[in-house]
C-alpha cells in the first residue's frame, strides 16, 4: 500500500463502511448498553476515531488540538499509558455527547486524517512509513470494531422482548454444507505465525517452528442439527462431557445453561435470534454463539477435540498452497474458514517465541490481555470480507458467547 491514492480510498471506504452500519438505527438503540462485555454503537464510533486521533494526529499533526479534551479520557477504551477510562461497565450511561456530536467528531478528525495522507503524497511531501503504518492499523482496528458493532447490537436487540430485526429483508441462506469429511495430516516440524508482506498484528509474530503430531481436520464446521443431537443426548446434563470450571459455568446462573446463545423454542419448534429477527433454525448451518465450554464438550461427545491453533494454520495454509504431500487427489477440501465462523482453538492466547510488543501505549493493543483467554481462528459471517487471514489470532474468554463463536472437529491419528 503506498500513501498515494490506495491508503486515501481504503481510509474513506473502511470509515465510511462504519457509519453505514448506523444508518438503520436510533439514537436510543445507539445509546444503550446490554452487558460489561458489550458497548453501544454511538460508544464504537467514538473510539474508533479516538484512535485516529490519538495515536495518528496528536503524533504528526502540526499544532495538534484535540476536538474535545474530554474525549480522551471518555472514549479511551483499555490504554493506559494515554491515561484514565471511563468505567467500561457503564458506556451507556454516555447521553451526552449526541450522535449528531460524534458524527462531527468522526467528520473533523477524518479531515484532519485525509490532510495528512495527502501532505505526505504530495511530490514535495515526507512520507513517513510510521504514519502509514499506523494508520493502518487503524483501520483494521475499526474494521474489528464493525463486526463488534453488529455483534453488541444483536446482543442489545435479544434483550428487547420485541426481538427487533437489524435488517427488514430476508435473511440469506448459504449452500448446504458437504458431508462432512476428515482431512488427515502428517505432522512434523512446522512453521507458523506471519511472514512476508501485508498486514499483521504483532501477536501474530514471529513466525516460528512447532512440533505437530499427525491429525486430522473436519472438512467444516458443526451444523445445527449435529448439535442439536448432542443437545437431546443429554449433553447439558451429562459432568462427564464438561470441563470442571465450564459445569459451573453451566449452573452458575438462576437457571442452568441448556442451548447456545439465541436459541428459543417456540410452538415446539426451535428458533434462533438473529441480525434478521427471529427465524427458524437452519439445520444445515453451522452452530454460532458457543462459548468454549460448549464446544469443548460437543467435540468430547463426538469423540474428536478441538484442534490446536497450529494444527488449525497448517492444515488451512496446507491445503490452500497445495502443500499437502503425499495427500490424493480428491483429498476434501477445508470449507468454512473465514465466512461463517469464528473457530475455538484448544489453544491459551499466549505469546509466541520471542514475541515482542510496540513500544509505548500502542503496545497495550495485543500483549497485555495474554492471559485467561482462548484462541479462535478464521473469521465469521460478520466480520469484514478484507479483515482475515490464516494467521489471525482471534481471543476471547472462555464464556464468551455473544461473538459468531462455531467450532471445527479434529482428531489425533
Amino acid at each position: 500500500m503506498t500513501l498515494s491514492g490506495t491508503l486515501l480510498s481504503r481510509f474513506e471506504d473502511v470509515r465510511r463502511a462504519s457509519t453505514m452500519l448506523a444508518e438503520p438505527l436510533s439514537d436510543e438503540d445507539c445509546c444503550a448498553q446490554s452487558m460489561t462485555d458489550a458497548s453501544p454503537i454511538k460508544w464504537h464510533l467514538a473510539h474508533t476515531t479516538w484512535f485516529f486521533e490519538t495515536f495518528v494526529l496528536e503524533r504528526f499533526e502540526p499544532g495538534f488540538r484535540p476536538f474535545h479534551p474530554a474525549f480522551r479520557m471518555l472514549f479511551n477504551s483499555y490504554y493506559n499509558g494515554i491515561g484514565e477510562q471511563y468505567t467500561r461497565s457503564q458506556r451507556g450511561l454516555i447521553t451526552r455527547p449526541g450522535m449528531d456530536e460524534v458524527h462531527e467528531y468522526r467528520n473533523d478528525v477524518d479531515a484532519r486524517i485525509e490532510s495528512l495522507i495527502l501532505i505526505a503524497a504530495a511530490p514535495s511531501g515526507d512520507g513517513d512509513p510510521e504514519l502509514e503504518r499506523l494508520i493502518e492499523l487503524g483501520l483494521q482496528h475499526e474494521q474489528q470494531h464493525q463486526e463488534l458493532i453488529l455483534t453488541d447490537l444483536q446482543h442489545l436487540f435479544w434483550h428487547n422482548p420485541l426481538r427487533p430485526a437489524y435488517r427488514d429483508e430476508a435473511m440469506p441462506q448459504p449452500n448446504p454444507p458437504s458431508a462432512l469429511q476428515w482431512r488427515s495430516f502428517d505432522g512434523g516440524v512446522v512453521e507458523i505465525g506471519h511472514q512476508g508482506e501485508g498486514f499483521f498484528f504483532d501477536n501474530e509474530t514471529p513466525r516460528h517452528r512447532q512440533y505437530l503430531e499427525p491429525y486430522a481436520l473436519a472438512s467444516r464446521l458443526v451444523t445445527n442439527a449435529e448439535y442439536l443431537e448432542f443437545m437431546q443426548a443429554g449433553g447439558y446434563e451429562d459432568p462427564a462431557l464438561w470441563l470442571s470450571e465450564g459445569w459451573a459455568w453451566l449452573h452458575a446462573g438462576p437457571r442452568p445453561v441448556a442451548r447456545p446463545l439465541y436459541w428459543e423454542q417456540r410452538d415446539g419448534a426451535w428458533h434462533e435470534f438473529t441480525l434478521y429477527g427471529m427465524q427458524p433454525l437452519g439445520p444445515d448451518q453451522a452452530v454460532r454463539h458457543l462459548s468454549y465450554y460448549e464446544a469443548d464438550a460437543y467435540a468430547r461427545w463426538a469423540q474428536a477435540r478441538l484442534p490446536s491453533e497450529a494444527e488449525w494454520e497448517h492444515a488451512v495454509a496446507s491445503t490452500r498452497r497445495g502443500l499437502d504431500e503425499g495427500e490424493p487427489a480428491d483429498a476434501p477440501a477445508i470449507e468454512q474458514v473465514f465466512d461463517t465462523a469464528w473457530q475455538w482453538t484448544s489453544s491459551s492466547y499466549a505469546p509466541y517465541p520471542g514475541f515482542k510488543p510496540a513500544a509505548g501505549a500502542i503496545g497495550e493493543y495485543n500483549g497485555k490481555f495474554m492471559v485467561n483467554q482462548y484462541v479462535l481462528r478464521g473469521g465469521s459471517c460478520v466480520t469484514p470480507p478484507d479483515h482475515s487471514r490464516v494467521t489471525y489470532r482471534n481471543f476471547f474468554p472462555t464464556h464468551a458467547r455473544w461473538q459468531y463463536t462455531g467450532l471445527r472437529l479434529a482428531r489425533s491419528l
